[in-house]
């Protein structure tokens, strides 16, 4: 009766990953649970979704191709826009986010185009606003930029704006953080970077008042949904972004922490089932309106109990 905080099922966003081929459920061994899926193998998974009450998936996608421009990010019948009718066919109602970045598309691993070495950040805009268009142009009910270039969140507004898609918001992953707790996700989607790193477009861990600067740009350029990510070790910031602009605030709980509470409760040194809630809660409390998480079906029936 006194509780403050209150985690619901409709504060949950599963995250999908979708690959090429067909009958293809591919588990994968760093997170437990999860798998790699062909599109003919989504309508089990969205039914199961669909019977739990969550409201809203995220996709990434796993090409059969890669190549420097991953084109196959904005290809009309790219692995992701296949997913996205298939939902909307088999779940209407079922809200579609789509991870918009090049990482998984391209040889390299980076998460735009090349030049020189190193990601040219304004040639990359391109590109990223066709693949949101591209998604949209699918079904997709929102799009979420993840690839940290400036400027993107504004040419993605732009592009969908210029073609009637006006409707369709944006949550940017405006506080995204270079961080060790990304490691399980790069094997699951396939985007370990070839050479080099991403800390040259991704956030220096140290850095808080660089979130708000980021946050700020990303609202001015049209963002409607703030995302921080990773979410525990940067529950601070969630807290910051959430008291400073008061917009609607998403949180990314990775796959690092997923993957953690997974194996020290398999090496029964935990609580696994405790130490999920209350990490989601921690998220919650902290200011997040939103929640991104591989727990979410696991959560979802905790909930409804």
């Amino acid at each position: 009766m006194v509780m403050e905080t209150t985690l619901s099922v409709d504060d949950l966003i599963l995250p999908l990953f979708v690959t090429f081929g067909k009958g293809i459920r591919n588990e994968i061994k760093s997170m437990p649970g999860h798998y790699q899926l062909s599109v003919d193998n989504l309508t089990k998974e969205v039914k199961e979704i669909k019977s739990l009450g969550i409201p809203a998936v995220i996709l990434f996608g796993i090409p059969e191709h890669k190549d420097e421009v991953g084109s196959e990010a904005y290809n009309p019948k790219g692995i992701v826009q296949q997913a996205i009718k298939t939902i909307k066919n088999k779940a209407p109602e079922l809200m579609v986010i789509t991870d918009v970045c090049m990482c998984e598309y391209t040889s390299h691993g980076h998460c735009g185009m090349i030049k020189q070495g190193d990601v040219d950040n304004d040639a990359t805009l391109e590109l990223l606003a066709k693949e949101a268009l591209s998604h949209t142009k699918a079904g997709a009910d929102m799009v979420a930029p993840s690839d940290m270039m400036d400027g993107r969140v504004g040419a993605i507004r732009k592009i969908l704006d210029e073609n009637n898609f006006n409707h369709i918001p944006i949550m940017s992953y405006a506080a995204k953080y270079a961080s060790a707790f990304y490691g399980p996700f790069r094997e699951a989607a396939e985007s370990i970077p070839q050479f080099g790193d991403r800390r040259s477009y991704q956030m220096d861990p140290a850095n808080s008042d660089e979130a708000i600067r980021e946050v700020r740009f990303d609202i001015e350029e049209g963002a409607d949904i703030i995302m921080v990510k990773p979410a525990l070790p940067y529950l601070d910031i969630i807290r910051r972004v959430k008291q400073e602009f008061n917009y609607p605030v998403a949180a990314y709980n990775v796959s690092g922490e997923f993957s953690m509470i997974k194996a020290a409760s398999k090496l029964g040194w935990m609580d696994g089932e405790r130490a999920m809630m209350e990490s989601l809660i921690s998220i919650k409390r902290a200011g997040a309106d939103l929640i991104l998480t591989y727990f979410a079906k696991e959560a979802a029936k905790i909930i409804e109990r």
